[in-house]
């Protein structure tokens, strides 16, 4: 395996090798490559844009659910003063606490629009971009713009004073290419809100290969502070804020695939999983915020400022 960096081009090496997908079950099994230059990890043998919208279609995408009892206290649960308490003590990787005053927001991967909701009752004027028909019709229904192009298409009448890519730019099979015209949908001085997995994590080296957040192979690119800032710099961003946080769902899930490292499904029961986030958020408490202030977090909060 000598596939080029997706950073700086330069060769790879095998750091990880028979992973499969311990999150939806698909079939296979993938190695983590690391460039022997700039240190970004990356997923091999890397899917085609072909084979990732099938299997996007066949395990990811939200199936239109809707009316049930879950459902139903998951609604109430986001719109509650409790939700806003749990994020402050977890850590919003989410940016649904940031306040708006106004500015027109782009969610990329907004999916059925839960998100536009939080950002909107924050001041924000957010719109959604979302490439699955079903979730982007139920963002519709609930009073937003969303779009279904391929973002190297989109064209706004409008730029966009923020955007957040929560979760998605992992995903990214060029993630260069995304924040390029992530900065043609900027206003100058506009900033791009990022989290997603870190490659440095501890709990990465503490669970392996079952560590949840490899989640292939969906995740494409698997970044540390390091080659974040680096894919940013080269992009024409500035960081202008820069923190690491360890989820306790991150954590819970990390534990039942490496108990059930066969049964994606056990990390789908609530009370095991809830059980496991009291535990993580409370007994493990000294440990997730040690990590996070190590630079071992497992989750890369960042924003940037376009130049």
């Amino acid at each position: 395996m000598s596939d080029p960096c997706l950073l700086c081009g330069a060769g790879t090496h095998p750091v990880l090798t028979h992973v499969r997908d311990n999150r939806f079950g698909s079939p296979g099994e993938w190695a983590i490559l690391r460039c022997g230059v700039c240190g970004l990890e990356q997923t091999s043998p890397r899917p085609t844009g072909a084979q990732l919208k099938t299997l996007y279609e066949t395990y990811y995408n939200y199936g239109g659910e809707s009316g049930t009892t879950y459902t139903g206290w998951r609604e109430k649960l986001l719109m509650s003063p409790l939700y806003r308490l749990f994020l402050k003590l977890d850590g919003d990787v989410s940016f649904h606490t940031e306040p708006g005053n106004g500015g027109r927001l782009l969610d990329v991967g907004c999916n059925e629009g839960r998100g536009l909701v939080l950002y909107r009752r924050n001041g924000f004027k957010p719109e959604g971009l979302e490439l699955n028909s079903r979730a982007a019709e139920v963002a519709r229904s609930r009073g937003f713009m969303v779009y279904e192009s391929d973002i190297a298409a989109l064209q706004p009448s409008l730029a966009f004073d923020r955007i957040v890519l929560s979760n998605v730019l992992e995903h990214a099979l060029d993630p260069r290419e995304m924040l390029g015209h992530i900065r043609r949908l900027l206003v100058p001085g506009g900033e791009v809100w990022i989290s997603l997995p870190n490659s440095r994590s501890a709990w990465r080296s503490l669970f392996g290969r079952h560590w949840v957040n490899w989640h292939l192979p969906f995740h494409i690119v698997h970044f540390d502070a390091a080659t974040l800032r680096r894919a940013l710099s080269e992009t024409g961003f500035t960081v202008v804020e820069e923190r690491q946080v360890t989820p306790a769902l991150w954590v819970a899930l990390s534990i039942i695939a490496a108990v059930f490292p066969h049964q994606p499904r056990m990390q789908r029961v609530a009370p095991l999983v809830a059980g496991l986030m009291g535990i993580a958020r409370g007994l493990l408490f000294p440990l997730l915020w040690l990590g996070n202030r190590a630079g071992r977090g497992d989750c890369l909060v960042v924003k940037a400022r376009r130049a």
